[in-house]
């Protein structure tokens, strides 16, 4: 492989949103996605169902990291994905449960309408979770979900057919209120 870099960067226009639109967890499966050149371009015929979470509030994000090491000779992408679920009910908090004893893939749509797998070749692990009712009338109530997954590369972006591919999958009997 090699690694050294083929592009520089324009300065973009000032026209983008940060924040996230919807999640759809995955239930984990091996190779998941074919991935070529940084980008998902087939889903796996054994995924039958995607789960999609509708994120309207500020507080939903993901973040990459990427680390390096000169001294093992490694590079490790932590992927961190920032859930903010509006209010508390029983199906939902049977859901989390689930998350958290499962590893699901993600696939983040973020507000410009770029989908990123994460967590692709070893699913996400809920690292942090809080459950809560808020304590003035104001207050936030529901769920504050923390995902992680390390993985060697950047999480692959998902071409058009894929995305398509991906919203067939969501029925609309897998969505709660």
């Amino acid at each position: 492989m090699a690694c050294s870099i083929t592009k520089g960067r324009t300065e973009p226009c000032k026209d983008t949103l940060g924040g996230v639109k919807a999640a759809y967890f995955i239930n984990y499966i091996e190779d998941a996605f074919t991935v070529a050149s940084g980008e998902a371009t087939a889903i796996n015929a054994g995924i039958t169902e995607a789960f999609k979470y509708e994120l309207r509030a500020d507080g939903n994000s993901f973040v990459q990291s990427p680390v390096s090491d000169r001294n093992t000779g490694t590079t490790v992408n932590t992927q961190t994905t920032t859930l903010a679920l509006k209010k508390l009910d029983k199906d939902t908090s049977l859901e989390v449960d689930l998350m958290a004893k499962g590893r699901p893939i993600l696939v983040i749509r973020d507000r410009m309408d770029n989908y990123f797998v994460a967590g692709i070749t070893e699913g996400n692990d809920l690292t942090g979770s809080d459950i809560n009712t808020g304590g003035a009338k104001s207050d936030f109530n529901g769920y504050n979900l923390t995902f992680e997954a390390q993985e060697g590369s950047a999480a692959p972006w998902l071409d058009a057919a894929t995305i398509t591919a991906l919203e067939a999958l969501v029925s609309s009997s897998n969505i709660s209120a």
